[in-house]
């Protein structure tokens, strides 16, 4: 079994008053999320704002998360930028630090065929020569990962370990899996039918705000107890469909959520994302009472 599995929250990355990275509050929802049992973090993707860090603040999160982490979960640091060069002095950054593996979205911007995409990998992850995952959001690069393109990657970088795959095609888990890739599923309600054809674990960004739910899903799969599994699932569903409910963007409520629940100040989404409005945060908190995710302690 592979050392990349499990339950793997997209980390957020808060912010100061000023807007600036806070690494004191960062530090205190990594262990927050190693206490409550899991198995790794998505550090600087997607939930972490990463298009909107500069590379200075992408290198302090990777040795924050590294020194926070001591050992104990697996850090996959996104490094993915629209050139080669800065994607690879990143990764190799990143690996000096002692972060675990990378993940990188494939170039954005400008579209690029198979051949570049494939160079691109290839020189990200030689920078590093730790496991690399691609992130497969075509959704917001415009690209589409699919088992073709997979492959050319695969035999072209040797470095690769898996994928996120956050696109539509959910059958592709199974293709991906099988192809001997480490396949996370990119979304939270999908946790256990993409286990039971393939993947390896979830990567998501609500995991962080109470990965207690979907540590739960990860524990009884694994102890073959598939009606304890689908309970658990169903509730960790219904409490995202809740929080996010709530109103606002998902950076706004994943930092409020956060803050409610640690007693903590995890700040505002960088802009020009807005933060969430105070009948908003109202709401949070009512939900957040009402699924019994109340304030909880680091240990």
């Amino acid at each position: 079994m592979s050392e990349f599995q499990g339950v793997v929250p997209a980390i957020a990355t808060p912010m100061t008053s000023d807007g600036v990275f806070n690494e004191a509050v960062f530090r205190q929802v990594v262990e927050f999320n190693i206490q409550a049992g899991v198995h790794g973090f998505w550090v600087a993707g997607g939930t972490g704002e990463s298009v909107l860090l500069d590379d200075a603040e992408n290198r302090q999160i990777a040795e924050a998360v590294a020194d926070q982490g001591q050992g104990r979960v697996k850090n996959i640091m996104h490094v993915g930028a629209p050139t080669t060069k800065r994607a690879a002095k990143l990764a190799e950054h990143a690996a000096k630090v002692g972060v675990d593996a990378l993940c990188c979205v494939p170039p954005f911007f400008y579209r690029r065929g198979i051949e570049d995409i494939v160079e691109h990998y290839r020189v990200v992850a030689a920078a590093a020569d730790i496991p690399l995952f691609v992130y497969n959001l075509p959704g917001a690069t415009g690209v589409e990962i699919t088992p073709d393109m997979m492959k050319k990657i695969q035999d072209g970088v040797p470095q690769l370990q898996g994928l996120k795959h956050s696109a539509p095609s959910f059958a592709n888990v199974r293709i991906f899996s099988k192809m001997g890739l480490d396949c996370f599923i990119g979304s939270n309600r999908l946790m256990l039918p993409a286990m039971t054809v393939g993947a390896c674990g979830c990567v998501d960004g609500p995991l962080n705000v109470f990965p207690e739910l979907w540590v739960a899903i990860w524990e009884a799969y694994q102890a073959d107890d598939l009606a304890a599994a689908v309970e658990a699932q169903d509730r960790a569903t219904s409490a995202f469909e809740v929080l996010s409910s709530c109103g606002g963007s998902f950076h706004a409520w994943v930092k409020a959520g956060l803050s409610e629940r640690l007693g903590v100040d995890c700040g505002d989404p960088r802009p020009p994302g807005q933060p969430l409005s105070e009948a908003q945060r109202g709401a949070l908190r009512e939900a957040l009472e009402t699924l019994d995710l109340v304030t909880t302690s680091v240990g």
